[in-house]
């Protein structure tokens, strides 16, 4: 029986909790991406019967401090391995904040279909239980097969695998931290093996119309979220609409908010500033003119997106347009 190939696999590293270390056993406190990316190979010496592993540190930060300056250095070194026929898959190791928010932008702007996969880890390195070497030896396994290519990249937590417009970080503590709550996740994983329940039906990598280069040529636009509560006022709305070209509103229910708020977010479309409107809720779709006027003031509805996301999209989006019609397109079509 002839030896079977094992794939070549090449693990970025970017930090976060999954190479995270502990001062103290006892406590809960520890330093996120404190380890390098060979001593997270190390912890998990079954990855050789995976794979041939090559690895390399692009960043190694807690991914609450992901920039857009690592984005786009991930997003250049993901395209070209993904140009480079001796490897067969792609790893990202990053920190569970914003791994949602990564996996999205790079699924809208790599424009190849090779199998990519995130994957994070919720208690340190140097934790008892920790889950990273579990989760790492699943993301090597599942970037090695075919099955994988053609989806996007795909996350990996807790033997889970979500595909990146629908993941969503629901919990801050605890391994069970990663949902798709609107599709439902994409796969499990069984050891090596993985069952795929979906395809994903999103438009994203070789179908993507966005590119880094266009987000290099635009200046990458500024976009921010407000949140939305009880009494919200339209101060810090008017203030930042002299500063961003974009405002997410993670609103209550279907993406609403104060009536003096709304008012300001109409006044900041009128002057140029696109305003799209997602929930808070962390759930569901928030479609056009059902609570509020869309069509009168201009405004972008969100439809499934998170706020962390929306902001994405509107970001790449006003790379190529200001036009609120062709900015609500990508948003029914993203």
């Amino acid at each position: 029986m002839p030896e079977r190939r094992l794939p070549t696999i090449v693990v970025l590293a970017t930090g976060g909790t999954i190479a995270g270390a502990q001062a103290e056993a006892a406590t809960h406190a520890y330093r996120a991406g404190a380890l390098d990316v060979g001593q997270l190979l190390a912890a998990a010496p079954a990855l050789a019967q995976l794979a041939h592993i090559q690895a390399e540190q692009v960043t190694s930060v807690g991914s609450q401090n992901m920039t857009h300056a690592v984005w786009a250095d991930l997003a250049r070194r993901v395209e070209a391995l993904s140009r480079n026929p001796s490897v067969d898959g792609i790893v990202v190791t990053h920190g569970t904040d914003t791994l949602e928010e990564t996996a999205y932008f790079l699924s809208l702007v790599i424009r190849h279909d090779k199998p990519l996969v995130l994957v994070g880890a919720m208690r340190p390195a140097t934790a008892p239980g920790a889950d990273g070497p579990a989760n790492l030896f699943h993301a090597v396994a599942l970037a090695g097969r075919a099955e994988a290519a053609g989806r996007g990249p795909l996350v990996v937590m807790n033997e889970d695998v979500h595909y990146a417009r629908e993941v969503q970080k629901v919990a801050c503590a605890g391994v069970n931290a990663f949902a798709s709550p609107n599709r439902g996740r994409a796969a499990v994983m069984r050891g090596p093996a993985v069952h795929f329940f979906s395809r994903n039906d999103s438009v994203h990598s070789t179908a993507s119309e966005f590119s880094l280069e266009m987000l290099d040529k635009a200046g990458w636009p500024r976009v921010e979220v407000i949140h939305a509560g009880v009494d919200l006022g339209s101060d810090l709305i008017d203030f930042l609409a002299t500063r961003v070209q974009g405002i997410v509103l993670a609103g209550v229910g279907d993406g609403n908010a104060t009536d003096v708020a709304m008012q300001a977010l109409a006044r900041a479309m009128a002057n140029g500033v696109a305003v799209v409107r997602s929930s808070r809720t962390g759930s569901g779709h928030v479609g056009r003119n059902v609570e509020v006027d869309d069509d009168a003031a201009g405004f972008i509805a969100a439809g499934e997106l998170s706020p962390q996301k929306a902001r994405i999209l509107l970001m790449l989006g006003l790379s190529k347009t200001q036009n609120s019609t062709q900015l609500q397109d990508f948003f029914d079509r993203y």
